[in-house]
Formats: structure tokens, sequence, C-alpha cells
């Protein structure tokens, strides 16, 4: 048994995505059309060029979520889910599919529309179980993280939430070049510090916006790319796992790690070929859904060492000017976090650093980017990471 992985077999040679934030007066329809059409525009074809559709968006039962707005001409358009990483899913399988020869043009697109109801995010009922999953909020169950991982390396929780507030500080930062984003502009440590708290030491600014949204990608076999755009990106990797679900349950867990993604990192490197990710990778897009969430992250995706990230956030090695850069684009914390979209949104982003299109906040030069997507909770998750390069 392999990962053997689709390296340079698949590229993307058109992107689109809207801007993320509270659209009222837009619904699942007009995003759709609005990222598919962008990305039609930018890879130089029509739609019914496009041979096979993914779409990423959580509650639906059908294609026909897509095909009716795009008024899709009797092509297959496959619906998948997987949590907060639903976006990455269609990303994956619209590649796969290309790489196996089974179509030359697809499209992965995302979706989803957050803001119509006056609950706060996707409102799901949890799948049957046997009883021993606990009933914890999302901020509650991420914000173990928190005093886990400041007990395990010694931080004291004033310096902890420190660290934390300067998570959010830079994605904010960095959403501020951002005309996509959210929320565009720059917060203040101290206010960041003393958000009100909602699951402790969680407050609001620790944690990720709810919006409405849509990205889009159009992929082809490498051998194809320059037909489309004279600047393609690259699949280098693409991993995907599901854990079995024992974090919760299992003695020696301790809240400082994701399995999932220790797995699926380690899985993409070696896709890629990649062995020093904090010297090797250029840019990252990580899945901050809550502060203490991009902290454990660094650790896991072989950015620092064991118990050393910390020291890196307040070090601003992952500022935007920083050795390794991460969320250039505000991340979900600044940009939103629409699940069917994020995904794919990451990659809009690896796409326009890679082809020097980010404006104020382009990285120079860079050669290799990684997105990372989880859905679930700390020990209970799937994860998802791809990296691409010119």
């Amino acid at each position: 048994m392999a990962s053997n992985g689709i390296k340079d077999r698949v590229a993307i040679v058109g992107m689109g995505c809207t801007q993320f934030g509270e659209h009222w007066d837009k619904g699942p329809d007009d995003l759709l059309i609005d990222a598919a059409y962008q990305a039609y525009e930018s890879a130089g074809i029509d739609r019914k060029d496009v041979d096979a559709y993914w779409l990423g968006t959580m509650g639906q039962l059908s294609g026909l979520t897509l095909s009716i707005p795009l008024k899709i001409p009797y092509k297959p358009v496959t619906h998948v889910e997987n949590f907060c990483a639903t976006g990455s899913e269609a990303l994956r399988q619209a590649c796969y599919a290309v790489a196996s020869g089974a179509y030359d043009i697809a499209m992965a697109i995302g979706v989803e529309k957050l803001k119509d109801s006056g609950f706060s995010g996707l409102v799901v009922s949890d799948p049957p179980n046997d009883g021993t999953l606990g009933n914890m909020t999302a901020p509650a169950s991420f914000s173990l993280l928190a005093p886990a991982y400041f007990k395990k390396y010694g931080l004291d929780p004033d310096k902890g939430k420190d660290v934390l507030s300067r998570i959010a500080w830079k994605n904010h930062r960095n959403g501020a070049k951002n005309p996509k984003a959210q929320f565009r502009k720059e917060v203040p440590l101290e206010q960041i510090k003393a958000s009100p708290k909602v699951a402790d030491p969680l407050g609001i600014m620790d944690c990720s916006g709810v919006s409405d949204g849509s990205a889009a990608a159009i992929v082809v076999r490498a051998e194809d790319a320059h037909k489309f755009t004279r600047d393609p990106i690259f699949i280098k990797a693409l991993s995907f796992v599901a854990g079995p679900g024992e974090g919760p349950l299992a003695q020696d867990y301790d809240f400082t790690t994701f399995r999932e993604v220790v797995a699926s990192a380690q899985d993409a490197y070696h896709q890629a070929g990649v062995t020093d990710p904090r010297t090797q990778i250029s840019m990252a897009e990580v899945h901050d859904c809550f502060t203490p969430t991009e902290l454990v992250l660094y650790e896991d995706l072989g950015f620092s060492a064991r118990g050393t990230a910390w020291k890196d956030v307040l070090d601003g090695f992952f500022d935007l000017e920083g050795s390794l850069p991460v969320n250039p684009d505000g991340g979900l914390k600044s940009f939103g976090h629409p699940i069917g979209a994020s995904g794919l949104r990451m990659m809009y982003e690896m796409w326009l650093q890679l082809r020097g299109e980010a404006g104020p906040r382009q990285i120079k030069d860079p050669t290799l980017g990684l997105t990372h997507n989880l859905g679930g909770m700390p020990g209970r998750c799937v994860s998802f990471v791809s990296i691409v390069g010119r």
C-alpha cells in the first residue's frame, strides 16, 4: 500500500473567488456564478468547455445546487462534503479525475451561505454515535488546546494569551491588505487580548469569522496547462486523511497536536519530495479556525520544533515579512470561513502569490506553497494538506 500522489501531473489554470462577508443581498446562486465566471475568464474558457464539476458545500443533496444556476449543459456534477475541508475535498477529487485521464478539464467549486439565519455558522445535527461524544461547541472544544499547550511547554497563561493574540493580530494585519477579506482593518494587539471571552481563554478575537462566499478552480493535465495560461500552478501533493476519532477517549492524547494533521503533512511531504518544510515551503495557508489551532498547526506541519512555535510567533517568523509567512491573505480569521469555499480560497491565495499577483501582500519569489484544511474537533477530525508550485 502506498500514497504515490500525482506530482506535476495536474495544473490549475484558472481561479475565481468572491469577496467573503455578509452578503445579505446575494444567495448561493449569485456567489457560485461569480466565482465560476471569474475562473472561466482567467482560464479563457466557456462553461461548456468543462467536462466535469465537483461542488463542495454542506447540507445539500445533489449537484443540482450548481448545475441549475450555472445552466450546466448535462455534465457530471459531484457534490462532496468533508466538514470544514469540503472545498479542499472538491479540489482533490477534480485533480485525481483529470490525472486519471477520465476528463480533460474539471472545475472544483465551493460555496456556503451562512448569514441568512439567526445562528452563527452552519447548524447541523451530529450523526448518530455511541454516546461517548461530548456535547461541546466548536470554540469550547478548540479552547482545550491552549491550556494544554501552555502547561506542556511551561508558558504562563498571560504569556500564552500574548502568543494567541499576536496570531490574530498578524492575520488581521494581513487581511487589511486583502480587498476580498471579510475583515479589512488592523486590530491593536491590546484590543485583541482584551476581547470578550467566548470559551476561556479564547475571546471573540481568537475566533474565525462566519461568512458567505465562493471560490473555484479549473484544473487540466500538466502538459495542456500552457494552452490556457502563461502562468499555471502545478499540483505537487494532495493528501487527505480521516482519523479513527480516538482522541477524546485516549488516555495518551494531550490536546497539543492533531494526529491527523501530522499524518497528512508527512504524506504530502513524501509526495512532493519536501524534506525540510521550515525552509523549503515559501508560504502557507493554514486552518486558523481559532488562534490556538494555528499555534499547534505550526508544529504539526513541521514549521517549528515541538514546544517552540510560540517563540517563532513572538519573533515574527510567520509574519508577512518573516521567513515563512502564514495566512498572507488573512486566513479564516480575517478572510472569513464559508465552509465549502475555505479550502479553495486558500488555494486562490497560492494562485495569486505564485503568479506575482497578490499586490501589497506579495511574497518575494515564492517557490512552494502549502494549504492546510481540517474539519471536526481536536482528536476527532479530517485533515487535508496540499503543496503547489510553479
